[in-house]
């Protein structure tokens, strides 16, 4: 009962905390005089932020003035969101790798770059055997990896295997989701595993388990915030919303790093401690998107062009972002 009572506590703090940010200023519509607006999101579990909105229910509320009804929808993995987001099966797309945004602009999906999260290169690694004999990213040569296809990971190896000199026909690599990537791992089927947190934080303190690199000098994994072309488009105040709630979320959980995971540990099946240490190697730095920020994306598309896993050159500075100031989308390079 008291840890019932506990956790209680800290979704009506959070719930507290994050509704601050209501949607004072923004045009009032009513649910009894309009139809009301869907907004459908899509997430995954590394979804943190998006994960402690639809927990504390604060965007909900911040978003019942206007009329709008939130939808929440689980995907494995960004690719599978992506997808999902160029067919409007959902409007808004919560934080998926850079990697991704590049692989459904290739696939000319309709979308908006809405908002990144500052690097955090330390949130992704590759993950070998204490015991083996990879000690270092040349020892990768022939060897088997798992690898979800397109994640930020991907991109981690594939930087990987550039610095050691390395080519992708150089390994054997197995595209799995991060279950089956673990599951691969720990019955030996492939020798490394690639993944991003809160996955490398679930076997980083065991025993038989080692870091081999992270994402420091390799990758800065940023995450991105997308949206349809068409929902935003129709509804830039509610996008206003989403954002500064986000932007607030990730506020809270850097100042409030115990309570946010154990908000999230019933939820993500992990204990505190592990998502605690996860959380730590992420920035939750929410902004908007802007060129500055936006250079790494190029080198990305470059790189898996060159690996022959893109079908033609992709030009990350075609693509959208949302401009706040205008409400509108514009070139991602300008």
């Amino acid at each position: 009962m008291a840890l019932l009572t506990r956790r209680a506590f800290i979704r009506v703090a959070l719930a507290s905390s994050l509704s601050t940010l209501a949607p004072r200023g923004y045009p009032q519509t009513s649910a009894t005089n309009a139809e009301p607006t869907a907004l459908r999101i899509g997430y995954q579990k590394s979804s943190t932020l998006t994960t402690l909105l639809k927990a504390s229910g604060s965007l909900d509320k911040a978003l019942a003035p206007l009329g709008v009804r939130v939808s929440w929808n689980e995907f494995s993995s960004g690719l599978p969101l992506t997808e999902a987001l160029n067919v409007e099966a959902v409007d808004f797309s919560a934080d998926v790798a850079d990697t991704v945004p590049i692989f459904a602009q290739a696939a000319h999906a309709r979308f908006v770059y809405v908002a990144q999260e500052a690097p955090s290169p330390g949130a992704q690694a590759i993950i070998v055997k204490q015991d083996g004999a990879l000690h270092t990213l040349a020892d990768l040569k022939g060897k088997r990896i798992a690898v979800t296809k397109a994640a930020g990971s991907h991109y981690l190896l594939l930087a990987a295997l550039i610095k050691a000199g390395l080519a992708p026909a150089d390994v054997r690599i197995s595209y799995l989701t991060p279950a089956d990537g673990r599951a691969a791992f720990e019955r030996g089927s492939v020798d490394a595993w690639v993944t991003w947190d809160p996955y490398v934080a679930s076997v980083d303190r065991d025993a038989d388990v080692r870091i081999l690199a992270d994402g420091k000098g390799l990758a800065s994994y940023q995450r991105y915030y997308l949206a349809s072309n068409r929902f935003a488009a129709a509804h830039p105040e509610v996008i206003q919303i989403v954002f500064d709630q986000l932007t607030q979320a990730g506020v809270w959980l850097r100042a409030h790093p115990q309570q946010a995971a154990q908000t999230l540990a019933p939820i993500w099946g992990l204990d505190a401690a592990t998502i605690e240490r996860a959380n730590a190697r992420r920035s939750y730095l929410v902004r908007p998107v802007v060129a500055q920020n936006f250079g790494e994306q190029q080198k990305i598309a470059d790189t898996f062009f060159q690996a022959g896993l893109l079908p033609a050159k992709v030009e990350t500075a075609q693509a959208q972002r949302w401009d706040f100031a205008v409400k509108r989308a514009e070139p991602a390079g300008a």
